[in-house]
Order: C-alpha cells, then sequence, then structure tokens
C-alpha cells in the first residue's frame, strides 16, 4: 500500500512513518510505504487510485473530494492544527499575539497558507490591508522538500521575517536561536477554535473501504500501535529519523516528539469535526455541515482504543 504525505520531515503526520520504520504495519501484514508529495498532488492521487491512503490535513480531503464524498478519516496521526507562527528572535512580541505580523514577510506552504490567513482574519488582520506577505520560502515547492526545515533556513538566512509551519520547523529554528514560538494554536493561543481547524489524519476512499476493509483495519492497529510505542519510548523516534530525516531533523526529532505526546491519540472527535467542518466552509471548501459519519469510517472507531 502507498502512503502520500506533503511532509515527510514533521511530528505532526510522525506516526504514520514510524509504523513504517518501525515495523508495525509489517506486524499486521501489510506492505506500506510513505512517500511525499505536495498536499494537491496527494489527495488527486488518492482520488485517482494512484496511492491508497494520504497522511495529511484532514481538511485537505476536500480539494479532491467535494462534500465529503467518496473520502473518509480512518484515524488521527495528530491532534490539533499542527502548524506553529515563529518569528524573529529579535522581534519584541509576546506569545499568543499576532498583531506584530503586520508588515512582515512570513513563510507559508501552499495548503497551510489558508489556515494562517482564516487565523489572522479571525483576529481582525487582513494581510492585503496590513502588509502581511505570505509566500512559500525559497526552495519550498522542489521536489523533496520539507517545508519546516527549509523555513528555519530561510529565517536564519533573514530571506523572511517569520513562518507558519510543524514544530520540527519551529523547534530547528528555536535551537538555532534565530526564531521564537509567537502562536501555537494546539496549547490555547489565538482564538477559541484556531487549535482544531484540522488536525492530522490518515485517510483513503470509500472504494478501497468496500474493497479491502481488512486492509484498512491493519493500517488502522499499525498507527494505533506506533502511538503507543511512541508514548512510552519516544526515544525511538530518533532511529525513524535517522532513517528518513536530514540529520539535523533526526537528531530533534525526539524532543519534538516527547513533547508532543498528548497529541499523539487515535480518536476522531464529534465536536472535532464539527468544528473543522466550520473552518472548510469559511474557507470555501464545504457548501454546509456533514454528519460525522459522512467523515469518518466509523467502523474503525473501536480500533482506536488505546
Amino acid at each position: 500500500m502507498k502512503i502520500a504525505t506533503p511532509d515527510l520531515v514533521t511530528n505532526s503526520y510522525f506516526p504514520a512513518l514510524a509504523a513504517e520504520e518501525l515495523g508495525l504495519y509489517r506486524a499486521e501484514r501489510v506492505d506500506a510505504h510513505v512517500e511525499l508529495l505536495p498536499s494537491l498532488d496527494a489527495v488527486n492521487a488518492l482520488r485517482d487510485g494512484a496511492v491508497d491512503f494520504v497522511a495529511g490535513g484532514a481538511h485537505s480531503m476536500l480539494l479532491a473530494f467535494p462534500g465529503w464524498k467518496g473520502a473518509k478519516l480512518v484515524v488521527a496521526l495528530s491532534q490539533g492544527t499542527p502548524w506553529l507562527l515563529v518569528l524573529r528572535s529579535d522581534l519584541p512580541v509576546r506569545r499568543g499575539d499576532l498583531a506584530p505580523v503586520k508588515g512582515l514577510r512570513i513563510g507559508a506552504a501552499p495548503g497551510p497558507d489558508k489556515v494562517f490567513m482564516r487565523l489572522l482574519e479571525e483576529v481582525g488582520i487582513d494581510p492585503a490591508r496590513d502588509g502581511v506577505r505570505i509566500a512559500p520560502v525559497p526552495g519550498a515547492l522542489d521536489p523533496g522538500a520539507s517545508f519546516g526545515v527549509l523555513a528555519a533556513d530561510a529565517l536564519e538566512r533573514g530571506l523572511v521575517d517569520g513562518f507558519w509551519a510543524n514544530a520540527l520547523g519551529s523547534e530547528t529554528a528555536v535551537r538555532r536561536g534565530v526564531g521564537k514560538i509567537v502562536v501555537d494554536v494546539r496549547r490555547g493561543d489565538g482564538p477559541p477554535t484556531a487549535g482544531q481547524y484540522t488536525f492530522a489524519a490518515l485517510s483513503t476512499t470509500d472504494a478501497l473501504i468496500a474493497r479491502d476493509p481488512e486492509g484498512v483495519a491493519a493500517a488502522v492497529r499499525a498507527i494505533v500501535k506506533a502511538q503507543g510505542v511512541l508514548r512510552k519510548e519516544p526515544a525511538r523516534a530518533t532511529e525513524v529519523g535517522q532513517r528518513r530525516f536530514p540529520p539535523a531533523a533526526a537528531s530533534i526529532i525526539a524532543a519534538v516528539v516527547e513533547r508532543d505526546l498528548p497529541f499523539y491519540d487515535p480518536a476522531i472527535s464529534e465536536q472535532g469535526i464539527t468544528i473543522m467542518n466550520g473552518f472548510a466552509q469559511a474557507l470555501g471548501l464545504l457548501k454546509g455541515p456533514v454528519a460525522y459519519e459522512d467523515v469518518v469510517a466509523i467502523r474503525y472507531r473501536p480500533l482506536w482504543t488505546r
């Protein structure tokens, strides 16, 4: 089975990669491989049958499956909106305050940039009016690029004033002394629902669920086991990183994973889906409310038990 992900070097989708590198798919008799594809390419590949799963932002499925027709979320990889705002360390900013982004250059990848713009809208910041320049960082659109790592490099080189990226990229910038975390919506910064705009999930098609329900179940079990391994032994994240990450990222992934352990919960709540669908409506990705069971493959809910 092929699993596409829009960012390979990240803590957010990490359980899908850990399940491969720690042999947990194989233990479930599934031959699965995680490969990197840009966000829109990943969901389009799922729609077209070129891949079997997508490990990515749950709401991104709507880019290829309007109204959630034809696709389902099967398990959460990690809870909460997975991107953080990092600004230059020399800027006089307070934690949780978005106002300082006015007039700044902010790096954000296609897809997550829409999430960031919605966050700004909710606090009354208009990028055009307030001079917030939001764009990918140099090299981010190249094949095989990992946005978080490149964003930290761009900040260090002075090419941007800040970025919106995963916690691994944020940690990289903080450790280098070039950036500081200003907003982490998962931990309560920003508007009340911002932390649940979306979340990292494993998704597949209704067609695959109908054709191979046990194969999908095996993948879900492997993800849940990977989350369990990471909760018990977060240091094992290092061996995964050493196989698939650049050396600098591999050296810090265990620390990021350990800090993020509370988010490695496989359950998909009804409230979470309601908030995410409301966010999708605000972005124009969804016309109206959709029932929980039309978004989530509830047949796999019993497998989420830790």
